[in-house]
């Protein structure tokens, strides 16, 4: 059974998580279930959350969108529903029918698409789907929320007899306003409002004279506000009739809430179901908000998170605009506990939370932000012993509340236990302290506990260093500016920086160097081979780093030089072709040019075409050796085609002889197999064929082979065994 402490909850922040996830739900129900979020105490309800979750996540992908869950709270109408004989108000059944709805409405919806959704359709299908709430509720008030005039055949002769009456009063005012009109008894403004009484206005001198009720005056008492005699009959009446309606009215009610009673229970779960969801969806867009997933979840004991953020603080900072710096660890069989060291502000705590709250929060059902391949099991126990939890109120000091804690770990702790302990073996002597911080690492050890621990003594960075399953790890500073870099690095111990961090606060190094000589040597040149190794991989780091970057530079660099050789190539050709053509140009022209001058000069016409007859000729020439070269480069290339077919055929040729005598061989060794004897399921195909069947059914001497597409009887003499049939 998993059992994980308030104290450790506490520790991680977890309630803060809960805060978080509780701004997402819609319902006030939903608000108080995110915030009292727990761990599972089961695996296998923690895997249900965890696919209620993913499923609903993965809604976004789907074109069908899960219909809305929201709803308002129906406590006070669960609690008049156990009371005898009493009964709900209008209001009460509106709430009781919208919840149906919109319960049925999200078990319908899952139930359709149940292939896709399997955890959340199992979730609403154990809730009973029912219209018979809502159509008992609609056959009595209509969609305005309003008492129908056909609920009761006596409450619709009511309402249509309040109908007439209402109808009588305006039409009684009406005459009654005309006639005292017509004698002048009225003032000019006629009619009055008083007390929702519609009344005359009837001048004082002329009051008696009116047969009606006085129901007001004016301000100089010179108008007399009446309601008129008949008009008064009418109302007393529509009185009496507006009383017998709210009685009926009344019996309504109470009869559709005896009806409404027996699904008290079911509504109770309808109220649950939708709450449920809302946390669900809640989780959704907690996890969506931070590019959370949920990771691959072993059976093995395991955990190797990669890229993982610290939820709260990356959140924080993405408001800010700020980065959050990953980290991945991996804790395993062979690597149950890892001894996290380095100087403070580097981070050490943080990838030490980051750990245990992902963990909690993976096994109360929300998805963490690491990257998808992420590899995670389950722990019955998450031990913490994180800060200063000096307690007042117990006289206790640091020291003694953490040897407290130790005592509870150690009593509790096993093969399935996660341990976080923030600065090992602190608030004691630091000889007598580490020493006893190293015994009981040895016995979380022993007992295979799985667990992170963070701490500046060197005895247990030593441990983890000569111990099977224990290993170093260290916050990455730079060594030059001594700042972090908030990345953890895996199977080294680091060093606290202690003199180094101290001289660059101003510490005057005459009081550094009078420290160093207090300290054992010893372990000053622990500490300090220590640095020096971080020193050298951080300066590695850095240098391999500049050498991808000028490879790649490089490599950029190389590439355009070959784009412009190659441009600068082309252009070259072009020069030449066009030189060429040009000085083909200009000879031709000298020679025209020639001819022209020596026919200026002896006119003879015979020589003059004989001449240019010669130059055409020498030039059909060239254009004829041209031609001749291009086509015998044509042929060579067409020749080089032709002799890389035949190469590329002969090869086909090759592998078909190949393949030939492999047939042979198959078949020769199909012939030495062949048996009179078949059976059902057997392989076979028809001698010289290669196409192989299953045998169907065997009968008189013949096998029915199925080829899948088409059967065909066959003589058994003519077929031959593939593979005898599987038992």
């Amino acid at each position: 059974m998993i059992k994980i402490t308030e104290k450790t909850l506490k520790d991680l922040e977890f309630t803060t998580v809960c805060s978080q996830v509780e701004e997402y739900c819609i319902t006030n129900l939903g608000k108080e279930k995110a915030l009292n979020l727990k761990p599972f105490t089961s695996k296998e309800e923690t895997v249900f959350a965890l696919h209620q979750t993913q499923e609903y996540l993965s809604s976004d992908l789907q074109e069908a969108k899960i219909p809305n869950h929201g709803f308002d709270p129906i406590f006070n109408e669960i609690k008049f529903l156990t009371i005898e004989d009493s009964s709900l108000e209008l209001l009460g059944f509106r709430r009781i029918a919208a919840i149906s709805q919109t319960a049925n409405a999200q078990i319908l919806f899952f139930r359709k698409y149940k292939e896709i959704y399997p955890t959340l359709y199992k979730t609403t299908n154990e809730v009973e789907f029912t219209k018979e709430i809502i159509e008992g509720i609609e056959l009595v008030i209509d969609r305005f929320g309003e008492i129908k005039d056909n609920a009761s055949p006596l409450l619709q002769s009511i309402r249509r007899s309040i109908n007439s009456v209402r109808s009588q009063i305006n039409s009684s005012f009406v005459s009654d306003l005309s006639k005292y009109q017509s004698y002048g008894y009225l003032d000019d403004i006629k009619e009055s409002v008083v007390d929702n009484i519609r009344v005359l206005a009837v001048n004082a001198m002329y009051r008696k004279k009116v047969k009606g009720s006085i129901l007001g005056t004016s301000k100089t008492g010179s108008i007399i506000y009446m309601q008129p005699e008949n008009t008064l009959r009418y109302s007393r009446e529509l009185n009496n009739l507006e009383y017998d309606e709210k009685e009926e009215i009344n019996r309504i009610l109470k009869q559709l809430t005896e009806i409404i009673r027996p699904y008290r229970p079911l509504l109770i779960e309808y109220q649950n179901l939708l709450s449920d969801i809302d946390v669900i969806a809640a989780k959704t867009k907690y996890g969506k908000s931070m590019n959370a997933v949920l990771p691959k979840l072993s059976n093995e004991r395991e955990l190797d998170i990669k890229e993982a953020y610290h939820p709260l603080l990356y959140l924080n900072n993405k408001k800010k605009n700020e980065n959050t710096y990953p980290q991945s660890i991996k804790l395993s069989k062979d690597n149950r506990i890892i001894v996290i060291s380095g100087p403070n502000a580097g981070g050490k705590s943080i990838t030490l939370k980051t750990v245990g709250l992902l963990q909690i929060m993976l096994q109360s059902g929300l998805l963490i932000p690491v990257h998808e391949y992420s590899r995670v099991c389950f722990f019955d126990k998450i031990l913490t012993d994180i800060g200063d939890n000096q307690s007042i109120e117990n006289h206790l000091s640091t020291y003694s509340y953490r040897l407290k804690n130790m005592k509870h770990f150690l009593r509790k702790c096993n093969d399935k236990t996660l341990f976080l302990i923030d600065e090992f073996g602190t608030g004691s002597d630091p000889e007598l302290g580490g020493a006893l911080a190293e015994t009981f690492l040895e016995v979380f050890y022993e007992k295979e506990s799985f667990g992170i621990i963070t701490t500046h003594y060197a005895n247990l960075k030593k441990m983890a260093q000569e111990t099977e399953a224990i290993s170093n790890a260290n916050m990455l500073f730079d060594s030059k500016t001594l700042e972090p870099l908030f990345k953890l690095h895996l199977g080294e111990a680091g060093s606290s920086f202690t003199f180094e961090v101290a001289q660059k606060n101003g510490i005057p190094y005459s009081l550094i160097n009078r420290s160093k000589k207090k300290v054992e040597r010893g372990k000053i040149r622990f500490d300090k081979s220590i640095a020096k190794l971080q020193q050298e991989r951080s300066k590695l780091a850095k240098t391999t780093s500049n050498l991808k970057e000028k490879e790649l530079k490089a490599q950029e660099e190389q590439q355009k030089l070959d784009e412009i050789n190659t441009r600068v190539q082309q252009k070259l050709e072009g020069f030449q072709e066009l030189y060429d053509s040009n000085q083909k140009h200009i000879y031709l022209g000298q020679k025209l040019d020639d001819l022209a001058d020596k026919f200026f000069r002896n006119n003879k016409k015979k020589d003059l075409i004989a001449e240019f007859l010669k130059l055409v000729a020498i030039e059909n020439s060239k254009r004829k050796k041209e031609s001749k070269k291009k086509i015998q480069e044509k042929k060579k290339k067409e020749e080089s085609i032709k002799k890389e077919a035949v190469k590329k055929i002969e090869v086909i040729r090759q592998k078909k002889k190949e393949e030939k005598v492999k047939q042979d061989i198959i078949e020769k060794e199909a012939a030495e197999k062949k048996i009179v004897s078949f059976k059902i399921n057997d392989r076979v195909r028809l001698e010289g064929s290669r196409s192989v069947g299953t045998i169907d059914k065997i009968e008189k001497g013949k096998a029915i082979i199925n080829y899948g597409m088409f059967t065909s009887s066959v003589p058994i003499e003519q077929i031959e065994l593939v593979q005898r049939a599987k038992k």
